[in-house]
């Protein structure tokens, strides 16, 4: 596609298509920020978030990364009073986005869990993606805005995270935490058949 070539030429993620499969397209729109998001869960890692978020967009994409999904964040707000309203709106966007695209939940391995190193930091991670929201994050010490931008996100996705890093290095905690969320959401998402994982037959 002529699309895909462009893509291909300005180094950019191809765009993922709104149609299908565990694809969709997002807007949230909020007096504050407006977030567009395009998000393929069976994904080659194509990822892309450009909100001026700074350290938080890089964090987004560690984590959109290591889960295997293709996604682009494209984003603007009120950064003159700072970057907590565009960061928490782009973790809220990205896991209603996650929760529609994961549309009934049928058919998903429903758990993951991962344990990541970097350098002097450890992050464990563990996802129930049985639709009741919960988070547990510990990250010690946190740059900021770490602990409640994974909690937005799992939250808005509908599903339970529980996350413990620390280490020396605020930055390398924090990074490590988002990448071991993905490799557990990674493990979580996948298909694995046509049934859904739940007794109750409904998630």
């Amino acid at each position: 596609m002529i699309v895909e070539a462009l893509a291909r030429l300005l180094d950019r993620p191809a765009p993922v298509a709104a149609q299908g499969g565990r694809r969709v397209r997002h807007l949230r729109a909020t007096a504050e920020t407006r977030i567009a998001v395009r998000l393929g869960l069976d994904g080659a890692s194509r990822v892309s978030v450009q909100t001026g978020g700074g350290i938080y967009d890089h964090f987004l994409e560690q984590l959109a990364f290591h889960a295997g999904l293709d996604l682009v964040v494209e984003g603007s707000g009120d950064l003159e009073t700072g970057d907590h309203h565009t960061v928490e709106d782009t973790a809220l966007a990205f896991g209603e986005a996650l929760d529609r695209a994961l549309g009934d939940r049928k058919g998903i391995a429903r758990y993951g869990d991962a344990t990541v190193v970097m350098d002097d930091a450890r992050a464990s991670a563990a996802v129930d993606l049985g639709g009741r929201r919960h988070a547990k994050v510990e990250i010690d010490p946190d740059p900021g805005l770490a602990t409640h931008t994974l909690a937005s996100f799992a939250d808005n996705a509908r599903l339970a995270l529980h996350v413990e890093s620390a280490g020396d290095d605020a930055h390398h905690v924090a990074e490590a935490a988002f990448k071991a969320t993905g490799r557990a959401l990674r493990a979580a998402i996948r298909s694995e058949s046509d049934v859904l994982p739940s007794t109750k037959g409904v998630m």
